[in-house]
């Protein structure tokens, strides 16, 4: 399996997650002795909402399965309204945006906060927090992108080194990494944001 771009503990890969994430051995076998978990996976999946031709539909919840079966924990973004599509999570976080002009889909009213599910272990010690309005951050290419201040408020919690996202978009997960001095893993199915996350890969400096 050929990494598309791998620089200072930040991988790429392009393609299926589906495909992907059981090259990587997190998966049970029959003997769990050899089986290494990844310590998180934090990921913004499609919403199915129609925004853009990647986002038709909510992709088929098996990559959710291969990821609880493999990290300590997997945070995800639904998407307000889709978390009701989504197995029972062992808990519930929000991030809130007062002031949010971002409309919701249905009902006419401002969407002024997010659902996050948390699947495994829980280290979160503050279940909910305020962020400013925008719901995007600079220009990342992408017309979806979560803001980089929630991103590192969710990672900075978490314990171990490494972080996987199998929907990467452009790079948010990795830039946020990288700039805690984490190992991340991306991966992304759409090969314009791939390039995207590995030209922000290379120009973000490292934070000390």
């Amino acid at each position: 399996m050929k990494a598309y771009y791998q620089e200072n503990g930040q991988t790429i890969y392009c393609g299926d997650c589906l495909e992907i994430i059981p090259e990587f051995g997190i998966l049970p076998k029959l003997s769990n002795y050899h089986r290494k978990r990844i310590p998180l996976i934090l990921t913004d999946p499609p919403y199915g909402v129609g925004y853009a031709g990647w986002d038709e539909k909510i992709p088929p919840l098996k990559w959710l399965e291969m990821c609880r079966a493999g990290a300590e924990t997997v945070i995800l973004t639904p998407g307000n309204g889709n978390q009701y599509d989504y197995p029972k999570p062992t808990w519930t976080l929000c991030w809130f945006r007062p002031g949010s002009i971002q409309l919701m889909r249905e009902g006419g009213g401002f969407s002024h906060w997010e659902p996050i599910l948390l699947y495994g272990k829980n280290f979160m010690r503050i279940d909910a927090k305020q962020f400013n309005a925008q719901t995007g951050e600079g220009n990342s290419g992408h017309p979806c992108t979560k803001p980089e201040s929630v991103w590192r408020w969710l990672m900075s919690n978490a314990p171990g080194e490494e972080v996987l996202d199998p929907f990467m978009g452009s790079g948010t997960t990795l830039v946020v990494a990288k700039n805690l001095g984490r190992k991340a893993i991306g991966i992304e199915i759409n090969e314009r944001y791939c390039e995207i996350a590995a030209n922000r890969l290379r120009q973000s400096v490292m934070e000390f």
